[in-house]
């Protein structure tokens, strides 16, 4: 049976999402490691008054392609941007671009989707619904496909503790919905949203798991299979380790703790934080494309990539690990020192919360406009605090996914593809992982030099002196205005001071 890179040398590849975090790694991957493809179709929307060919050529400069560009500085010519835009009709694809992609596109890759968990629904369900109706439509119109690969998330059914690789009743049928929010206002419609979502946490996890049941009601006509990763992080392994370009999930957590501006979480220490590589993701997706089009299954496959089930690690694991990092290898002008402390218990956060955040957070805020600078700080809390509002949900619990599928797609792999193509998370050494995830934030996402990092040492030692002598202060204060003046609290003190003494006499 041919490799995988065998069967993608000489295809034609249609990929929507191809300028997201995942859509990338994609892209790279497919040259790099299949470099007989024939062409990448990327569908693109014009954005911020730049045109699709703009966006692709920035894309195409970033690091993430050095190796390909080392091993074929033309990779670009392979690379063909469509103009689409994913909420129109028809997806707003030109018919002389339809007319090339029905005529030579043999897979297509599904990554496209809106990842905000606080999307409003009737956006959440045209982007995520709506748009893999459209895409399966023209589908169905290309003679030469072999394969449609739907990347879904594992928490698209995160309503249920165990989930199997299968794809769940829906929790309403797609089109009656959509039928109704038709000629609903947008304020009515934000008012029935709870009611609509009912059990799922956003309207990010209930919009997935429409799309995954209209993605089935294909599956008799086209080979289909879909991808469920959970959350998903920096690279493991390829093109180089930690590479991450965004403040989205644990990323912008990650950077906050590591300024010292995060300092309280609400998360369950013993709860699994199911993170997942991204290039593990990518890795499973192509070697599922090249499965799904060459064995052709009966029914749509689905693939939980997950990482809890197979190689467990805990959200106290991820603290402890992340702040010892970032305590090596700091980030430049933190705010404070790193440390950051998670909490189940809630009074215990809102505690901290009040303390750790907003206490200093006011002190920092006027002491900028006592400098004649706009304040700045309080606004920055809130804003982290929403979007960590937004984690609790799936830092606060655990989930069992089925990985059968995931483990029959590995046994049907060469030794070279296992190599080539590595989705087995079992390899995985997760303090290794963290570390470079968080070198890997520094790098790519706040562009910080490595070769500053004496200085972000030092900068780190002159905030704990500060708080060193802000403590002594506040000690001094405490003693004079309550303690001095109360001969009770004085002689309480003594006793406290003498019972010190005596234990530490009688352990000498």
């Amino acid at each position: 049976m041919a490799s995988i890179a065998d069967y993608y040398a000489g295809k034609s590849v249609l990929i929507t999402g191809a300028t997201g975090f995942m859509g990338k790694v994609l892209v790279e991957k497919l040259l790099r490691s299949c470099p007989h493809v024939r062409a990448l179709y990327l569908l693109v929307r014009p954005k911020a008054g730049q045109s699709m060919q703009e966006r692709v050529s920035d894309m195409m400069k970033c690091k993430l392609f050095d190796r390909v560009r080392e091993d074929n500085p033309d990779f670009h010519q392979k690379i063909v941007p469509i103009s689409s835009e994913l909420i129109q009709p028809g997806l707003a694809i030109g018919p002389e671009d339809k007319e090339t992609l029905t005529s030579c596109i043999n897979i297509i890759f599904h990554c496209a989707a809106t990842i905000r968990f606080d999307e409003p629904l009737k956006h959440a369900l045209q982007l995520n619904v709506m748009a893999t109706q459209q895409l399966i439509s023209l589908a169905q119109q290309m003679p030469h496909l072999q394969a449609f690969i739907h990347i879904s998330t594992a928490y698209a059914n995160c309503n249920r503790r165990h989930i199997d690789d299968i794809i769940y009743p829906p929790p309403v049928e797609p089109k009656k919905l959509i039928d109704s929010l038709e000629w609903m206002e947008d304020s009515i419609v934000r008012d029935i949203t709870p009611r609509l979502i009912g059990d799922h946490p956003n309207t990010y996890t209930y919009t997935k798991a429409l799309a995954e049941c209209v993605v089935q009601k294909e599956s008799s006509k086209l080979s289909i299979a879909i991808i469920r990763p959970s959350i998903v992080g920096a690279s493991w392994q390829e093109p180089f380790p930690g590479w991450i370009d965004n403040f989205n999930g644990p990323s912008g957590v990650f950077i906050a703790a590591g300024k010292g501006i995060l300092r309280t979480m609400r998360a369950n220490n013993d709860a699994v934080a199911d993170l997942i590589p991204v290039d593990v993701v990518i890795n499973l997706t192509l070697a599922a494309g090249w499965y799904t089009a060459v064995h052709r299954p009966k029914a749509a496959l689905v693939y939980n990539c997950t990482t809890g089930g197979i190689n467990p690690f805990h959200w106290g694991e991820i603290e402890h690990h992340v702040m010892s990092s970032f305590k090596r290898n700091p980030l430049e002008q933190a705010f404070r020192r790193p440390n950051a402390n998670i909490t189940s218990n809630y009074l215990m956060n809102q505690y901290w919360i009040l303390v750790s955040h907003r206490f200093p957070a006011l002190l920092y805020d006027l002491y900028l406009r006592l400098s004649g600078q706009k304040p700045q700080m309080m606004r920055i809390f809130n804003r982290l605090h929403k979007a960590i509002g937004l984690l609790e949900y799936f830092s606060s619990q655990d989930w069992e996914w089925n990985s059968e599928n995931m483990n029959m797609l590995m046994s049907h792999l060469s030794p070279e593809d296992r190599k080539t193509f590595n989705f087995d998370v079992r390899q995985l050494n997760w303090p290794e992982y963290i570390e470079n995830y968080c070198i890997g934030t520094k790098k790519y996402v706040l562009n910080e030099d490595m070769s500053d990092i004496p200085a972000a040492r030092q900068h780190l030692r002159k905030l704990r002196n500060i708080r060193y002598t802000f403590n002594t202060l506040l000690l001094v204060f405490i003693w004079r205005v309550f303690i001095a003046r109360s001969q009770m609290a004085r002689n309480i003190w003594y006793f406290v001071v003498s019972l010190c003494f005596k234990f530490l006499h009688t352990g000498g």
